[in-house]
């Protein structure tokens, strides 16, 4: 048998982003339901794109948070004389590598900022300018440690995350999957997410998302979830990326966890 065989799973990442999960999950008999609560867009801010276009000379860094930074912030590698590159975790490094740009420094573990300015290359910064390319509500803390280290650092948000606004149809029909028993497990890949899908539901499917088993990439998110209500049952992942988050919802099915407390 395989070892997600009728496991009810829903994916709340955003759709572009939903695909390579939901197939994995698939593949080991997931019942996969997809509700994305968030949309990725563009940011529209053209002194900041100039202002970043005239910072960095080419002996600095310009560090990607995130896949999606590296999505809506590529075009800031495209003009000669780029910098060092830099990205927090593999699947950021994945992105920029297959748009074709090498990258000098890359986490030998980790996928975080934390792993980052643990790197040897990021210890001593004097009069180093680094470019950070993120979304609008990313954690200050990479800048501020190289800003201590002694980097000019400046910051471009290439893309905002907004909540979605599914049709109260899609909604209708998850919560009664879910009332119906169907959805054991919840994917909270961010805090934003956790955030999102919670204010998105009805009162029906908050009390079910309350104390349903969730999913989650790191301890810091399951504390997210934490701090808005929710109760778990959590599955932490060790690591955030989709084969991580695979592997660790497999490893508590065989290990005999009890989902979904809610049903």
């Amino acid at each position: 048998m395989m070892p997600l065989a009728g496991l009810g799973v829903l994916v709340t990442r955003p759709a572009h982003q939903a695909d390579s999960l939901a197939d994995q999950l698939r593949a080991l008999g997931a019942r996969v339901y997809r509700l994305p609560v968030l949309e990725v867009i563009p940011t529209q801010d053209e002194s900041a794109q100039l202002a970043a276009h005239g910072f960095m000379p080419a002996n600095g860094w310009i560090v990607f948070v995130s896949a999606n930074a590296a999505r809506f912030g590529a075009y800031l590698l495209q003009r000669p004389g780029a910098p060092r590159i830099a990205a927090v975790g593999p699947a950021t490094a994945a992105a920029l590598s297959q748009m074709g740009h090498s990258l000098a420094l890359v986490p030998n573990s980790g996928f975080d900022s934390e792993s980052l300015l643990a790197c040897p290359e990021l210890q001593s910064l004097e009069d180093q300018q680094i470019l950070i390319v993120r979304g609008g509500s990313g954690r200050d803390i990479l800048g501020e440690t190289l800003k201590a280290r002694g980097a000019h650092v400046q910051y471009i948000d290439v893309y905002s995350r907004v909540r979605a606004t599914p049709l109260p149809s899609a909604i209708n029909a998850i919560e009664s999957a879910w009332a119906e028993g169907k959805i054991d497990v919840v994917t909270v890949t961010s805090g934003d997410i956790a955030r999102a899908l919670y204010e998105i539901l009805t009162p029906r499917g908050r009390a079910l998302y309350t104390h349903t088993t969730l999913l989650t990439g790191s301890a810091r998110i399951a504390e997210a979830a934490r701090e808005i209500g929710l109760k778990g049952p959590f599955v932490i992942a060790a690591a955030p990326h989709d084969e991580g988050l695979v592997a660790a919802l497999t490893q508590a099915a065989r290990d005999g966890f009890q989902p979904n407390a809610s049903a």
